[in-house]
């Protein structure tokens, strides 16, 4: 294959995954500029994955490909398995140079173990230079295969440009990756490219080439454990690759003895071969590669059998990373880029085997296209120049024949330029009045971002990893949603508050303002429903925020309308009336929300006492000010059980049918915590027959989980607007 100048990408689909490296020459160096190593969604060859399937997931990965990487330009090199596959090296008979592709030809047919019509094949001179002995390469493939692989590639619209056999690939590589070991060719160095259906051998000397495809590999492990501990594929391939881990590493081992020992004697037996059929040649050693071989103890195993030293690469030696390559993911996957790497050579030009197998066809419509683009240069440029000539023809005519006309529109045009900029100059006079209009009409975004402002405020005085520090862990996991943790702690222990309902309004009169002016919220089950009209919210556990048009209304009054208080004008202050509600598992309410006696042990503050030391949490600055804690008619705190028989607040809980009692032997309607599942709501105790408990005085007994409570509270704004 011709050298080429740019990047190239290399790709072998195998059973596992898809594995490509681009590469780019540096000088003399070959270097890495990308690499992907794409697992399929299933192991191709896996039990269960026909035809439909197997082409389905390639078409994933070739897709998820496509997407990561920018292919351009770039060549694409592709390999074809090594099933019913062929190479064989042959002396020719001296004869003239131009008839050697014809006695290729014939050499070719008698070589080639099938029809010659049912194969692409290639060929290429393997004597040295000066040699007087003529010595070729053949190799071929059934054309099936080519084409079962190239519909992968063109149904992602990838072209391909070069087609090779996996063991040449691998023999590009050793030759280039490590030339210390080919110092001649009475010495040999074998590949074992351990896949998971098949596993290539191949022996590779100086000039030649010798490979054998011996159909075991990683899924024939696979099988061993699925029949053993009678097993499907998948849970089979799970159970192999923890076999070291497992506690029943020994059984599994054992289950794949019987293949250990067919793998070794396969090999062997195919080396016994080569070495009868070449006595003159030694293999020296074994390079290993593929996904097999990262199963523990298989290359020992064949060590010790083959009595040849065995190495697996963790690193190539003569090829080079890009700055922008992560070497460490890159080496990780060093075992899979034997065949990328022997392909990447070949279409970079620095192959020792340069044979494409792809269909000539195929290659001759490539030509055509790179040919192509020349001729539409060409005729693309002979056309414009002719266009333009043609056009500066007509250009000149028209503007001989049209001048009186043109000198008319310039001084239309210059005439309706001084107009405009009359117009211009008379708008700029006016620019002072459109100033202050424009400054009264952003007037009223000036308070936009006090009423998120006054939530924060009251959000942030509630129990948090920060205000109550002894919980903290517990908040850490309410937040992740750790079910778990939260359950370790006792519910009744939990110092948290969940707010189902918040409102909010504005008012002029802080004093004369009353509570609930803002909308208080439902009550599940009892007389007092929403004041500002709104429904009640239908999700639980969340807050929200209802009279918020009093903003609009500051506005308005503020800056446009003059609207003032419903009470009339006052000296005091503006402010905010609110209405929260929710519940609490927290036990001691009171202590949870307004203790008594706490001073200034911040430790033992609740909500109120916060509210009422919100310059605190502000550094001395916040906007706000808890109006009258100590005046019923200014704050107003009320709790109470949460019960699905008694009036609560709207939004605590989901309301779900539940067994309860011992062994849940009684059905009933009550209330549960939406993460954790636990009982909220107030349950009778139910003995052993399905009965409530009574007490002496034939009271029934009940079961305290959580507390509900309703705080209406007033603010004073200290930054409000003043009265104009």
């Amino acid at each position: 294959m011709a050298k080429t100048t740019g990047a190239v990408w290399a790709i072998d689909i195998g059973n596992n995954s898809l594995k490509a490296l681009q590469m780019s020459l540096a000088g003399d160096t070959v270097e890495v500029i990308g690499f992907d190593n794409i697992q399929h969604g299933k192991i191709l060859s896996g039990g269960g994955v026909d035809e439909t399937e197997r082409a389905e997931l390639i078409a994933m990965s070739l897709r998820q490909f496509v997407q990561n990487n920018d292919l351009g330009k770039d060549e694409v090199a592709v390999s074809v398995p090594s099933q019913n596959s062929f190479a064989r090296f042959v002396k020719l008979p001296p004869v003239e140079k131009k008839r050697i592709p014809e006695i290729v030809k014939f050499e070719a047919a008698q070589q080639i173990p099938f029809d010659i019509s049912e194969v692409q094949w290639d060929w290429q001179m393997m004597s040295e230079p000066g040699s007087s002995e003529v010595r070729v390469g053949i190799f071929a493939i059934k054309s099936e295969v080519v084409s079962s692989e190239l519909d992968h590639f063109s149904g992602e619209n990838v072209r391909v440009s070069c087609v090779q056999m996996a063991p040449m690939a691998l023999y590009n590589y050793i030759l280039h990756d490590r030339p210390e070991l080919f110092a001649s060719d009475d010495q040999a160095t074998v590949i074992l490219n351990i896949g998971a259906e098949n596993t290539d051998l191949v022996v590779c000397t100086k000039s030649s080439v010798w490979q054998r495809c011996v159909p075991m590999g990683g899924n024939s492990f696979t099988k061993a454990v699925a029949e053993t501990f009678k097993l499907n594929f998948e849970k089979a391939e799970k159970l192999k690759r923890t076999a070291p881990m497992s506690k029943y590493a020994r059984q599994i081992l054992q289950a794949m003895k019987p293949v250990f020992a067919d793998m070794g004697s396969e090999i062997q037996r195919s080396l016994g071969f080569y070495s009868n059929s070449n006595p003159n040649t030694k293999v020296s050693r074994i390079v290993a590669f593929g996904g097999g071989t990262k199963m523990r103890g298989l290359l020992k195993y064949l060590q010790q059998t083959l009595q040849l030293p065995i190495e697996r690469p963790d690193s190539f030696k003569r090829l080079g990373l890009s700055s922008n390559v992560s070497a460490a993911k890159f080496h990780d996957s060093v075992s899979d880029f034997g065949i990328v790497y022997g392909l990447g050579l070949q279409a970079l030009g620095q192959a020792r085997i340069e044979s494409n197998l792809l269909p000539r066809r195929i290659a001759r419509s490539m030509a055509w296209v790179s040919k192509a683009k020349f001729f539409n240069i060409a005729a693309g440029m002979l056309l414009g120049v002719s266009v333009l000539s043609l056009g500066r023809t007509l250009f000149d005519k028209a503007n001989y024949e049209n001048k009186q006309a043109i000198r008319q529109k310039i001084d239309r045009v210059i005439s309706s330029a001084q107009e405009a900029e009359n117009r211009v100059e008379n708008e700029r006079s006016k620019s002072a009045d459109y100033e202050a209009i424009i400054e009264r009409e952003f007037k009223s975004f000036e308070y936009r971002d006090t009423l998120p402002l006054l939530h924060n405020t009251i959000l942030s005085v509630l129990p948090n990893g920060k205000n109550t520090s002894d919980h903290a862990e517990l908040f850490k996991a309410f937040n992740a949603g750790d079910v778990k943790s939260i359950l370790n702690i006792p519910r009744k222990a939990r110092k948290q508050i969940f707010v189902t309902s918040m409102s909010v309004c504005y008012v002029d009169n802080i004093e004369q303002s009353q509570l609930g002016s803002s909308g208080s919220a439902a009550m599940r089950g009892g007389a007092v429903q929403s004041k500002s009209g709104g429904r009640p919210s239908e999700r639980r556990g969340s807050g929200r925020s209802r009279g918020s048009s009093g903003m609009t209304a500051v506005m308005e009054r503020m800056y446009g309308s003059g609207r003032g208080s419903a009470s009339g004008p006052t000296e005091l202050a503006a402010g905010f009336v609110v209405s929260i509600s929710g519940y609490t598992p927290y036990e001691a309410i009171g202590e949870l929300m307004d203790p008594v006696g706490v001073g200034d042990d911040r430790t033992k503050w609740g909500v109120v006492t916060r509210l009422m030391h919100l310059d605190d949490f502000f550094d001395g600055n916040s906007p706000f000010e808890l109006y009258k804690k100590t005046e019923v008619e200014h704050f107003r705190l009320q709790t109470g059980e949460v019960s699905l028989d008694e009036g609560i607040p709207e939004g605590i809980g989901i309301a779900e049918i539940k067994k309860i009692g011992p062994g849940g032997i009684v059905d009933r309607s009550i209330l549960v915590d939406p993460l954790t599942k636990e009982t909220i709501s107030k349950v009778p105790e139910i003995d052993e027959d399905g009965r409530e408990r009574v007490d002496r005085s034939g009271n029934v007994i009940y079961q305290v989980n959580d507390h509900w409570f309703m705080l209406n509270m007033k603010f004073i704004w200290k930054r409000g607007p003043e009265e104009t």
